[in-house]
């Protein structure tokens, strides 16, 4: 991990092939650089301005004074081996080559791609991409991404390691997420991979404080067994959510022709990530879905789960999906002794049905809600809790925060937040108080199996069963 902390928080960052031209993707690297608030130095370089944002522009980066511990080439591919070695003659800790045109478009390109590898032998120098969108570490405030700020919303600080082979879905699932407030702890697009590979920067996030899991967009694996031995030993300490495209051939050919290297077999694949207990997603929604729960919510005692709404609609829904194994299993609605369904009738409304779905109806208020709530979240009969936040109904206002927030502590429990006017400010606030919750039925069943997935691994670790 100490090899990581100049990427994760450096001093000095340098960007090759700076400009002052808007269009220009040594623009909009040193622009997120100076719009981020990254409180370190920033060096352009670029022999043809004296000046760039303000910035005092140096020649080339042997010229910059002082240790650069990070640099961004943001040239032509065919510029790129000459200016890696000028960086490893500078002792730069890590470079990120920006440009594509290597092993992914063929022979010629690989022989280049292979030339940056020389480059950096025998040399403390570490490489990112080359073919990539850079990286963004919030917490450091470092913006790296070639990307133009006006055009994209960078998540805020928080607590998911991403790492993406494609650096576009990347950017555009960041992008997505922002929306419902969800930050993340570090984004790594690893592009060609011609030296820092997915194993590296699990390590990286597996010692990383901020980053509580990790989640991986991958169209390929080049090393199965170092990748099944990285993987077993980080998702014991940090839960891991990948998303492997080229399932099919298809997929499994345009995976190679977009990063240059050959897709694994999906069904060996599929065994790994099985025994290892990584949680699979099988779309870019499900893989930051998952990351949320799995960094977010308690661990997953067992599969008994409550249910609570003011919908019935939902319940019968959310019902169906628990208990149907699909690519993830079923689990279990919780079932309540006399006892406790005599004091859940003490709350609610005589044409509430407290069986489990509970439905409180569109007469359900904040109160009873929260008193039912409470029981649900003490009950030994109740594994983990799903519960709908729903403002349209007219007795539901934003306080029912409180008694979730409560419950969160004591159970596991996951909230749907269904609609659109109404429910951006709720879903705003959950995300702020590190509760998991989703905008639909499926996505909020999905993320409490991930968290039974993983619950089930741990205690097959610690009691073999």
């Amino acid at each position: 991990m100490k090899q990581f902390n100049k990427l994760l928080s450096p001093n000095a960052v340098a960007v090759i092939g700076a400009s002052p031209d808007r269009s220009k993707i040594g623009n909009a690297v040193l622009e997120n650089l100076v719009s981020q608030g990254f409180e370190g130095k920033i060096y352009p370089v670029n022999p043809s301005y004296e000046e760039i944002l303000g910035l005092k522009c140096y020649a080339e980066i042997e010229s910059v004074p002082g240790k650069v511990d990070l640099a961004v080439i943001a040239l032509p591919a065919k510029l790129a081996p000459t200016v890696l070695e000028q960086c490893v003659r500078k002792e730069v800790a890590f470079v990120i080559i920006v440009a594509g045109g290597f092993s992914e478009l063929g022979d010629e390109g690989r022989k280049l791609e292979l030339s940056l590898k020389e480059k950096i032998r025998g040399s403390r120098t570490r490489l990112i991409g080359p073919n990539t969108v850079g990286v963004l570490f919030p917490h450091s405030k470092v913006n790296t991404a070639l990307t133009p700020g006006d055009r994209i919303w960078f998540p805020h600080e928080g607590q998911i390691g991403f790492i993406s082979q494609s650096g576009a879905l990347g950017l555009l699932v960041m992008d997505s997420i922002t929306e419902n407030g969800t930050g993340i702890s570090g984004f790594v697009n690893i592009g060609n991979r011609a030296d820092i590979d997915e194993e590296d920067l699990m390590e990286m996030f597996l010692g990383h404080a901020e980053t509580r899991s990790i989640v991986a967009y991958l169209e390929s694996i080049s090393d199965g067994g170092r990748f099944f031995s990285t993987v077993k030993r980080v998702n014991m300490e940090k839960p891991i959510v990948v998303l492997k495209t080229g399932r099919t051939s298809e997929a499994s050919a345009a995976a190679s022709f977009h990063t240059g290297a050959l897709a694994s077999n999906d069904r060996v694949l599929e065994g790994i990530l099985r025994q290892v207990g990584v949680v699979r997603a099988y779309n870019e929604v499900e893989l930051l879905d998952f990351g949320k729960a799995l960094a977010y919510a308690r661990p997953l005692e067992g599969k008994r789960i409550a249910v609570l709404t003011t919908a019935g609609g939902l319940g019968v829904l959310t019902t169906d999906l628990l208990t149907t194994e699909d690519a993830r299993p079923a689990l279990s609605m919780a079932k309540f002794n006399d006892t406790e369904l005599a004091e859940l009738k003490k709350h609610a409304l005589p044409i509430a049905s407290l069986n489990n779905p509970i439905d409180l109806t569109a007469d359900g208020s904040t109160q009873s809600y929260a008193s039912i709530l409470d029981l649900l979240s003490n009950s030994d009969n109740v594994d983990g809790i799903i519960a709908y936040a729903l403002p349209q109904t007219p007795k539901i206002d934003s306080s029912v925060i409180e008694p979730i927030m409560s419950a969160s502590g004591k159970k596991t429990t996951i909230v749907g937040v269904i609609g659109n006017r109404l429910t951006k400010d709720l879903m705003l606030q959950l995300e702020k108080a590190g509760i998991p919750a989703y905008p639909t039925v499926q996505r909020t069943v999905a993320a409490m199996k991930a968290l039974y997935l993983r619950s089930t691994y741990i205690r097959r670790l610690l009691y073999g069963s």
